[in-house]
C-alpha cells in the first residue's frame, strides 16, 4: 500500500511538472513585454540612502512603530535589477489605485529567442498587496493558485520564514497614486535586521575560506612595504588576483572585496563575524595614476560590479559624485572615469576570467586598468556642474562620458 500511495505521488507530481512546462511554453511570446535598460538611476541610490538613514535599524527599538513612504520610481529600479540577474526586465507603476508588475524574461538556447512575460495586478488590503490578477503570457492565472505557489516557492527556497516576519511586522499598506509611492506601516522586530543580514550576504563557508585567504594575503603584501611611500595599485591588486585556489573566480572576487573593505577604511566584521581574528593590513597609500582617491574609486567600484552587478556599481559611483557636487569635493569626471573603469573591469572578472588570465601573465601597470585621465574636469561645485552641464540628461554631460567610454574602449583588457 505504501508503494502504491509513494507510486501515485510520483506519477502526480511527474504530471504536474509536465502540465506546467506545457502551460509555459504554451505561453511563451517573440516579443517581450518590457524593453529597457539594466541601468539603476543615480535617483534611487539617493532615495534608497535616505530611506535607510530615516529608518535606521541599529536606531530602532523592538515595538516601535514606522511609517515609510517608498517611491514606486525606487521599485521600479529595483525590480528590474533583480529581474536582470535572471536575464529578464521588469517595471513597476502605480495607476487606478493599483500597482503594476511587469516582467520579461528570455529563455535560453531557444531559437527565434521567446520570451515569458508575466503581468501581475496587485492593491492595497490591510496588512499586505492582494494580488488582484495574474497573467503569462495570453493565459490568465487564478489568483489562488498563484498565492498556494508563492507559498510552496518560499518554502522550498527557505524564505517562509523571513517572509512570515515580514508579513506580521506590517500594519497596513498603501497604494498612493498621487505621490506614486506605496506607504507601509510596520513595526520594528530586531529579528527582521538578524534575516537581512543573514541573506543579504549569504556566505558560504567557501566564501569566508576565500575571504580569509585574501585578507591574509594583503597584510602579507603591506607588512614590509614602507609606510611613507606610495605603492602603485598593480603591484598589489596583480597578486591579489594570481592567489591559487580550486575557484580561481570566487578567489579573486573575495580578494576584490577585501581590498575595496581595504581602502575604503572598514573592516570585514560586518560581512564575517570572526574578522577581528584575521591579521589586519598596515596602513598603507596605494594610487592609481599617483592618486589615492582614484585607487579608491576603482577598487571600489569593481568589488561593487563584481558582487552587486554593473549598473550598481555605475549608479552607486554617479551619486557619490553628484552627492560630491553639492558638499565635499565636488563633481569629478577624472573620480567618474575611475568607477567606470572599476566596474568594466569586475564586470570583466566574471564574464570573460580568460581575459583576465592573459592580462595577469605580464606586469600590469596603472594604464592596464584605466585611462588617461587628463583634461577630465573635477572639483566642479553643484552651481558649477548646472552652469556647464545642466544634467546628467544633458548632451554636454553625455559628450563627456562618451568621451570617458572612447578612452576606455581603446585600452587592450576593455575592447
Amino acid at each position: 500500500m505504501l508503494k502504491r500511495l509513494i507510486a501515485t505521488l510520483a506519477l502526480a507530481l511527474f504530471l504536474l511538472l509536465i502540465g506546467t512546462a506545457a502551460l509555459m511554453f504554451s505561453a511563451l511570446e517573440s516579443t517581450a513585454l518590457v524593453s529597457r535598460p539594466e541601468t539603476i538611476s543615480p535617483d534611487s541610490v539617493a532615495q534608497a540612502r535616505k530611506l535607510f538613514l530615516r529608518n535606521d535599524p541599529r536606531h530602532l527599538r523592538p515595538g516601535e512603530v514606522r511609517r515609510v513612504s517608498i517611491p514606486a520610481n525606487l521599485i521600479d529600479d529595483g525590480l528590474n535589477h533583480f529581474a536582470s540577474r535572471l536575464r529578464g526586465r521588469a517595471a513597476f507603476d502605480i495607476s487606478r489605485g493599483q500597482a503594476q508588475i511587469t516582467a520579461s524574461f528570455q529563455l535560453p538556447y531557444l531559437r527565434p529567442p521567446s520570451f515569458l512575460n508575466v503581468h501581475v495586478s496587485l492593491a492595497a488590503s490591510p496588512g499586505e498587496l492582494r494580488l488582484e490578477t495574474a497573467t503569462i503570457g495570453n493565459v490568465k492565472l487564478p489568483p489562488l493558485l498563484v498565492r498556494a505557489v508563492a507559498r510552496v516557492v518560499l518554502r522550498l527556497t527557505g524564505y517562509a520564514d523571513e517572509w512570515e516576519l515580514v508579513h506580521n511586522a506590517i500594519r497596513t499598506v498603501e497604494i498612493a497614486p498621487r505621490n506614486q509611492a506605496v506607504n507601509v506601516v510596520y513595526v520594528w522586530h530586531p529579528e527582521l535586521l538578524e534575516r537581512a543580514r543573514a541573506r543579504a550576504l549569504a556566505l558560504t563557508n567557501g566564501d569566508v575560506l576565500h575571504l580569509e585567504r585574501a585578507q591574509r594575503a594583503l597584510a602579507a603584501l603591506l607588512t614590509h612595504r614602507a609606510q611613507n611611500i606610495a605603492i602603485a595599485l598593480p603591484e598589489i591588486l596583480q597578486p591579489m588576483l594570481r592567489l591559487p585556489s580550486e575557484d580561481a573566480l570566487q578567489q579573486r572576487r573575495a580578494s576584490l572585496l577585501v581590498m575595496a573593505a581595504y581602502m575604503a577604511g572598514k573592516g570585514l566584521t560586518a560581512v564575517v563575524p570572526n574578522a577581528d581574528e584575521w591579521p589586519r593590513p598596515a596602513p598603507r597609500m596605494l594610487t592609481l595614476r599617483d592618486r589615492h582617491d582614484i585607487a579608491q574609486h576603482f577598487v571600489v567600484s569593481a568589488a561593487l560590479a563584481a558582487w552587486a552587478g554593473e549598473p550598481a556599481a555605475n549608479a552607486i559611483g554617479l551619486y557619490k559624485e553628484l552627492d560630491d557636487s553639492r558638499r565635499g569635493s565636488g563633481f569629478s569626471f577624472a573620480d567618474l572615469a575611475a568607477n567606470l573603469a572599476g566596474t568594466r573591469f569586475g564586470k570583466l572578472l566574471l564574464d570573460d576570467p580568460e581575459r583576465i588570465d592573459a592580462m595577469l601573465r605580464d606586469r600590469i601597470v596603472d594604464a592596464d586598468l584605466i585611462p588617461d585621465l587628463r583634461g577630465l574636469p573635477e572639483y566642479l561645485s553643484e552651481r558649477d556642474f548646472a552652469r556647464y552641464y545642466g544634467s546628467i540628461d544633458s548632451p554636454a554631460y553625455r559628450n563627456l562620458v562618451d568621451e570617458i567610454e572612447r578612452r576606455m574602449d581603446a585600452q587592450p583588457l576593455y575592447r
